[in-house]
C-alpha cells in the first residue's frame, strides 16, 4: 500500500517515535510505501509532500518536535480546502492516510473519514485530554518538564521568601498542571475544571506566613479562571482556525492579586513552549512507538476511522468520533490526591 503520514497542531516530543514505528513496521512487515505530509493538513492541501522511507526515518527517535513539521491548518476553513485533499490523495495515489494530532487534527480526520477518506488517527496531544485514552504521547514528557520547573523555583522562592506562580499549558483541562504540581510539591493548584475564588488563595498564603511559611508555590493551567470572571484571560481576540484564542494572562493575573492584598513579593513564571520542547521521555518514545505500530496493523486490518488508544497496559483502537466527542477532564479523585498537600 502507499500511506501518507501527517503530524498536526501542536508538536510534542514522540511524534517521530510514531513516525519512526509506522515506516519500519510497514516496509518490513507489509511492504508499504510512504509519503510524508509537511505541515499537516496544509500539506495534503498544497500538495507539499515526498517519499519517507528507512533512510529518512534513521536516528529520529529521541527528536523532540516533528520531522515533518505542522500548522493548525483547517481544511473546513479554507475555500476547496476539502476538494483538494481528495483531489491530492488521488494524484499521489495514496491509499490510505495516517493522521497524527490531537483533538483539531482528529476532529478533521474524523469528518474526512465521513466523507470517504481512509484514514486512521494516533492521538497526541500535550494536554492529555483526548477520550478514549489514558494517555496521550507528549503528556509524560510536559509534565516532567514542569516538574523539573517546580523543583528549580522552590530553592528561589525558600531563598527570598517569594510566591511563585507557574503558569502551565492546559486549555479545557488541568492534567498537566496536577500531575506536574502533585510531583514538584505545588502549595496550591488551580485547574479549568475547578474555577477558583481568589479571596481563598490569599487566605491559604497568609495560612502558610502564619506558620512561618514564607513561601508559596502556586501551579496554574492556562484555562484556569476565578469565580468572577466567566471568560478566558487572554493575550488578545484573534483566534486560530479552529476557533481557539490565544490563552496567556492568569499567571500575570495571579501575581498581582496577590501581591497586592498579601504584601509578600510575588514572581510569575510561564512555562510556555517549553513544555512541548526537547527530548522525549523514556515513556513518550515507547508510547509513541506502540502508537504507531498499531496505527500500521488498523490501516491493513481496513480499521479506517479509528484510533490507536491505551487503555490500562493495552493499545486497543477506538472511533474517531469517541475520541473527539468530549473532552478528558481532571480525575476529581486524583485532584483530591493534590488538595491534601495544599496549604
Amino acid at each position: 500500500m502507499r500511506v501518507g503520514i501527517l503530524t498536526g497542531g501542536g508538536d510534542c516530543p514522540g511524534l517521530n517515535a510514531v513516525i519512526r514505528a509506522i515506516v519500519r513496521k510497514g516496509i518490513d512487515k507489509y511492504g508499504d510505501e510512504f509519503i510524508g505530509i509537511r505541515h499537516g493538513w496544509a500539506g495534503l492541501i498544497e500538495n507539499i509532500m515526498g517519499p519517507l522511507g528507512k533512510d529518512q526515518i534513521s536516528g529520529i527517535l529521541p527528536r523532540g518536535g516533528t520531522i515533518l513539521g505542522t500548522s493548525r491548518t483547517n481544511p473546513y476553513k479554507i475555500d476547496g480546502g476539502v476538494k483538494k485533499i481528495f483531489d491530492n490523495m488521488k494524484t499521489q495515489n495514496l491509499d490510505a492516510l495516517i493522521a497524527i494530532g490531537g483533538e483539531d487534527t482528529l476532529g478533521v480526520a474524523n469528518k474526512l473519514h465521513q466523507e470517504g477518506i481512509s484514514v486512521v488517527g494516533v492521538p497526541k496531544t500535550i494536554d492529555n485530554d483526548l477520550s478514549g485514552t489514558d494517555y496521550t504521547f507528549g503528556f509524560d514528557t510536559a509534565t516532567q518538564i514542569v516538574t523539573e520547573a517546580i523543583d528549580r523555583l522552590h530553592t528561589t522562592a525558600e531563598s527570598h521568601n517569594r510566591v511563585m506562580v507557574v503558569e502551565v499549558m492546559g486549555r479545557h483541562s488541568g492534567w498537566i498542571a496536577t500531575i506536574g504540581g502533585i510531583a514538584g510539591g505545588a502549595d496550591c493548584i488551580l485547574i479549568p475544571e475547578i474555577p477558583f475564588s481568589v479571596e481563598e488563595l490569599v487566605a491559604l498564603i497568609k495560612k502558610r506566613q502564619a506558620r512561618g511559611r514564607a513561601y508559596t508555590i502556586i501551579v496554574a493551567a492556562e484555562g484556569a479562571k476565578p469565580k468572577d470572571i466567566d471568560q478566558f484571560l487572554t493575550q488578545d481576540k484573534s483566534l486560530d482556525a479552529f476557533g481557539h484564542v490565544k490563552l496567556g494572562g492568569i499567571g500575570d493575573f495571579l501575581a498581582k492579586e496577590i501581591e497586592k492584598r498579601t504584601g509578600a513579593e510575588t514572581r510569575m513564571t510561564n512555562l510556555g513552549h517549553t513544555q512541548r520542547g526537547g527530548t522525549p521521555t523514556a515513556y513518550d518514545r515507547v508510547l509513541g512507538t506502540r502508537y504507531g505500530i498499531r496505527s500500521i496493523d488498523l490501516v491493513h486490518e481496513g480499521g479506517y476511522g479509528r484510533m490507536a488508544a491505551l487503555q490500562g497496559n493495552k493499545i486497543v483502537d477506538i472511533p474517531l468520533s469517541e475520541a473527539v466527542g468530549t473532552l478528558k477532564t481532571v480525575d476529581m479523585d486524583l485532584f483530591e490526591v493534590a488538595k491534601v498537600f495544599f496549604g
